[in-house]
């Protein structure tokens, strides 16, 4: 394994462990990755001693005055060592764990290579290197690790229901890699998960917002939500999701399974976009269709006003997850708000004033909405998809005439409030804001151009329409 620690920064801790007389290895993501053929410039080290002081050598070599940072209450220390690009070294001394039922925090000691293997969550990471003379670069694989990477298997070293169990996040973890690295769980250790899916409930939601976005970030997100369904963990972490699924029938006409069709638009999304709040708002974009779900014997189901209602559960499902309450929430609930907007549009004839409407209302995330738009279109109806992709494009040519000519794009009225209340003497009040929405709607109508010669004109006729005189001349 030589030819995965070629590169001078093994050399480098290597010597470090020499001098500090313990023996090292290179453990778990960058040995897995590597052998995958993934880049990754994180490395792992496990040493039999002590983690920190390793850590301490390993910077003073370096030299530059590079900085040790240490979490004491982990046992661990990081150093970015500089090359072509940086490498984060994080450091830990070889530890033995045993865990209390009710706290997934484990009580820790100092141990050996082959403890430290044993307390690993899954086969695939528990591979090592060794940086030791005697045998530097041979691998260490006690598990069988190398194997289950051959045949993309997700596997716990020991009883997966002991390790579930001790630290239910793996769980989470499990189904994680098996959406980023596309491989399976094995079946004894998925019905694991499956029986020990209530365990989750004592993990932070934080810990368990962080591998759900790291499951959304995937190249093929559904993996993992498909998984998380199946063994039971959407409903406990994430029941507004759970809710799509499924499909109801009356009077022989059914409606179609939302949960699926979602994932479906977040893969097609994951296609053209790493945003994720993008991704988010995919997720999210049709989760209040269970809560608007009505049947019309003439019409058949409906999901009337799904957007609107939406739109308001986005910060509640943000709160519950933990999920950061700025603008990247309000981000999320915009799009989600205007997720049909286009879709019509693409319906229907579009007009000018539609499609002024649309940039208005969306400023700079037009764009982002229209890629979602594109990805909603998941119908096995070739023809259906290619209509619809054609339409769009109509829209988007529009947009760009429209918004070279208008500039609507963050749009700002031409005529502020202020110099309504200077030209006609007013105080702040009701007819301040019927003058702007007036000028407003008149530009989004076509009837005036977004312009300042044009909208002060049409304030003052508003004004006199409104028995105001003004009292000072255009500014």
């Amino acid at each position: 394994m030589t030819e995965f620690i070629k590169e001078p920064v093994f050399k480098l801790l290597a010597d470090a462990a020499v001098e500090l007389n313990c023996p090292a290895y290179v453990v778990g993501g960058y040995v897995r990755d590597s052998i995958l053929g993934r880049k990754c410039t994180d490395i792992d080290i496990v040493v039999v001693g002590s983690g920190i002081k390793l850590a301490q050598i390993f910077a003073d070599k370096i030299g530059k005055r590079t900085k040790v940072t240490v979490f004491k209450n982990f046992g661990t220390a990081m150093v970015n060592y500089p090359g072509d690009e940086v490498w984060q070294v994080e450091f830990v001394g070889a530890r033995k764990e045993s865990y209390n039922h009710d706290s997934r925090k484990p009580a820790v000691e100092d141990g050996t290579l082959e403890d430290d293997q044993n307390r690993r969550d899954f086969t695939v990471n528990t591979l090592a290197i060794s940086l030791n003379k005697p045998d530097y670069g041979a691998l260490l694989d006690p598990f069988d690790g190398v194997n289950d990477l051959h045949k993309k298997i997700i596997r716990t070293p020991l009883d997966p229901d002991l390790t579930f169990s001790d630290d239910p996040l793996r769980m989470m973890r499990a189904i994680r890699f098996a959406a980023q690295l596309d491989f399976a769980i094995e079946d004894i250790t998925f019905n694991a998960i499956k029986r020990n899916a209530e365990r989750i409930k004592i993990v932070s939601m934080e810990r368990i917002t962080d591998e759900l976005n790291k499951i959304i970030l995937a190249s093929e997100p559904s993996i993992g939500f498909i998984l998380l369904e199946k063994s039971g963990l959407l409903q406990l972490i994430f029941p507004q999701l759970q809710a799509l699924k499924g499909v109801e029938t009356m009077n022989g006409k059914g409606h179609k399974d939302n949960f699926y069709h979602t994932l479906k638009v977040l893969d097609n999304l994951a296609l053209v976009s790493g945003s994720l709040w993008l991704r988010w708002s995919a997720l999210l974009h049709d989760i209040a269709k269970p809560a608007t779900k009505k049947f019309d014997v003439k019409t058949g189901w409906s999901f009337h006003g799904h957007e609107f209602l939406g739109a308001k559960m986005v910060p509640m499902i943000f709160k519950r997850l933990r999920l950061p309450m700025d603008e990247r929430m309000k981000y999320v609930q915009k799009i989600v708000m205007l997720h049909l907007r286009p879709i019509i549009l693409a319906e229907s004839y579009v007009t000018d004033s539609a499609i002024r409407r649309l940039l208005f209302d969306a400023g700079d995330d037009i764009d982002d909405l229209m890629m979602l738009c594109e990805a909603d279109i998941t119908s096995k109806n070739e023809i259906k998809v290619s209509k619809y992709l054609n339409n769009f494009k109509l829209v988007r040519k529009k947009m760009v005439d429209i918004e070279k000519k208008d500039r609507l794009r963050n749009w700002q009225p031409p005529v502020s409030g202020e110099l309504i209340m200077e030209t006609f003497n007013i105080k702040p009040g009701k007819i301040v804001g019927e003058i702007k929405t007036a000028i407003r709607e008149a530009i989004l109508d076509g009837n005036i151009r977004n312009d300042f010669e044009e909208a002060f004109a049409f304030m003052l006729e508003c004004g006199r329409k409104s028995g105001l005189e003004a009292t000072t001349k255009k500014t």
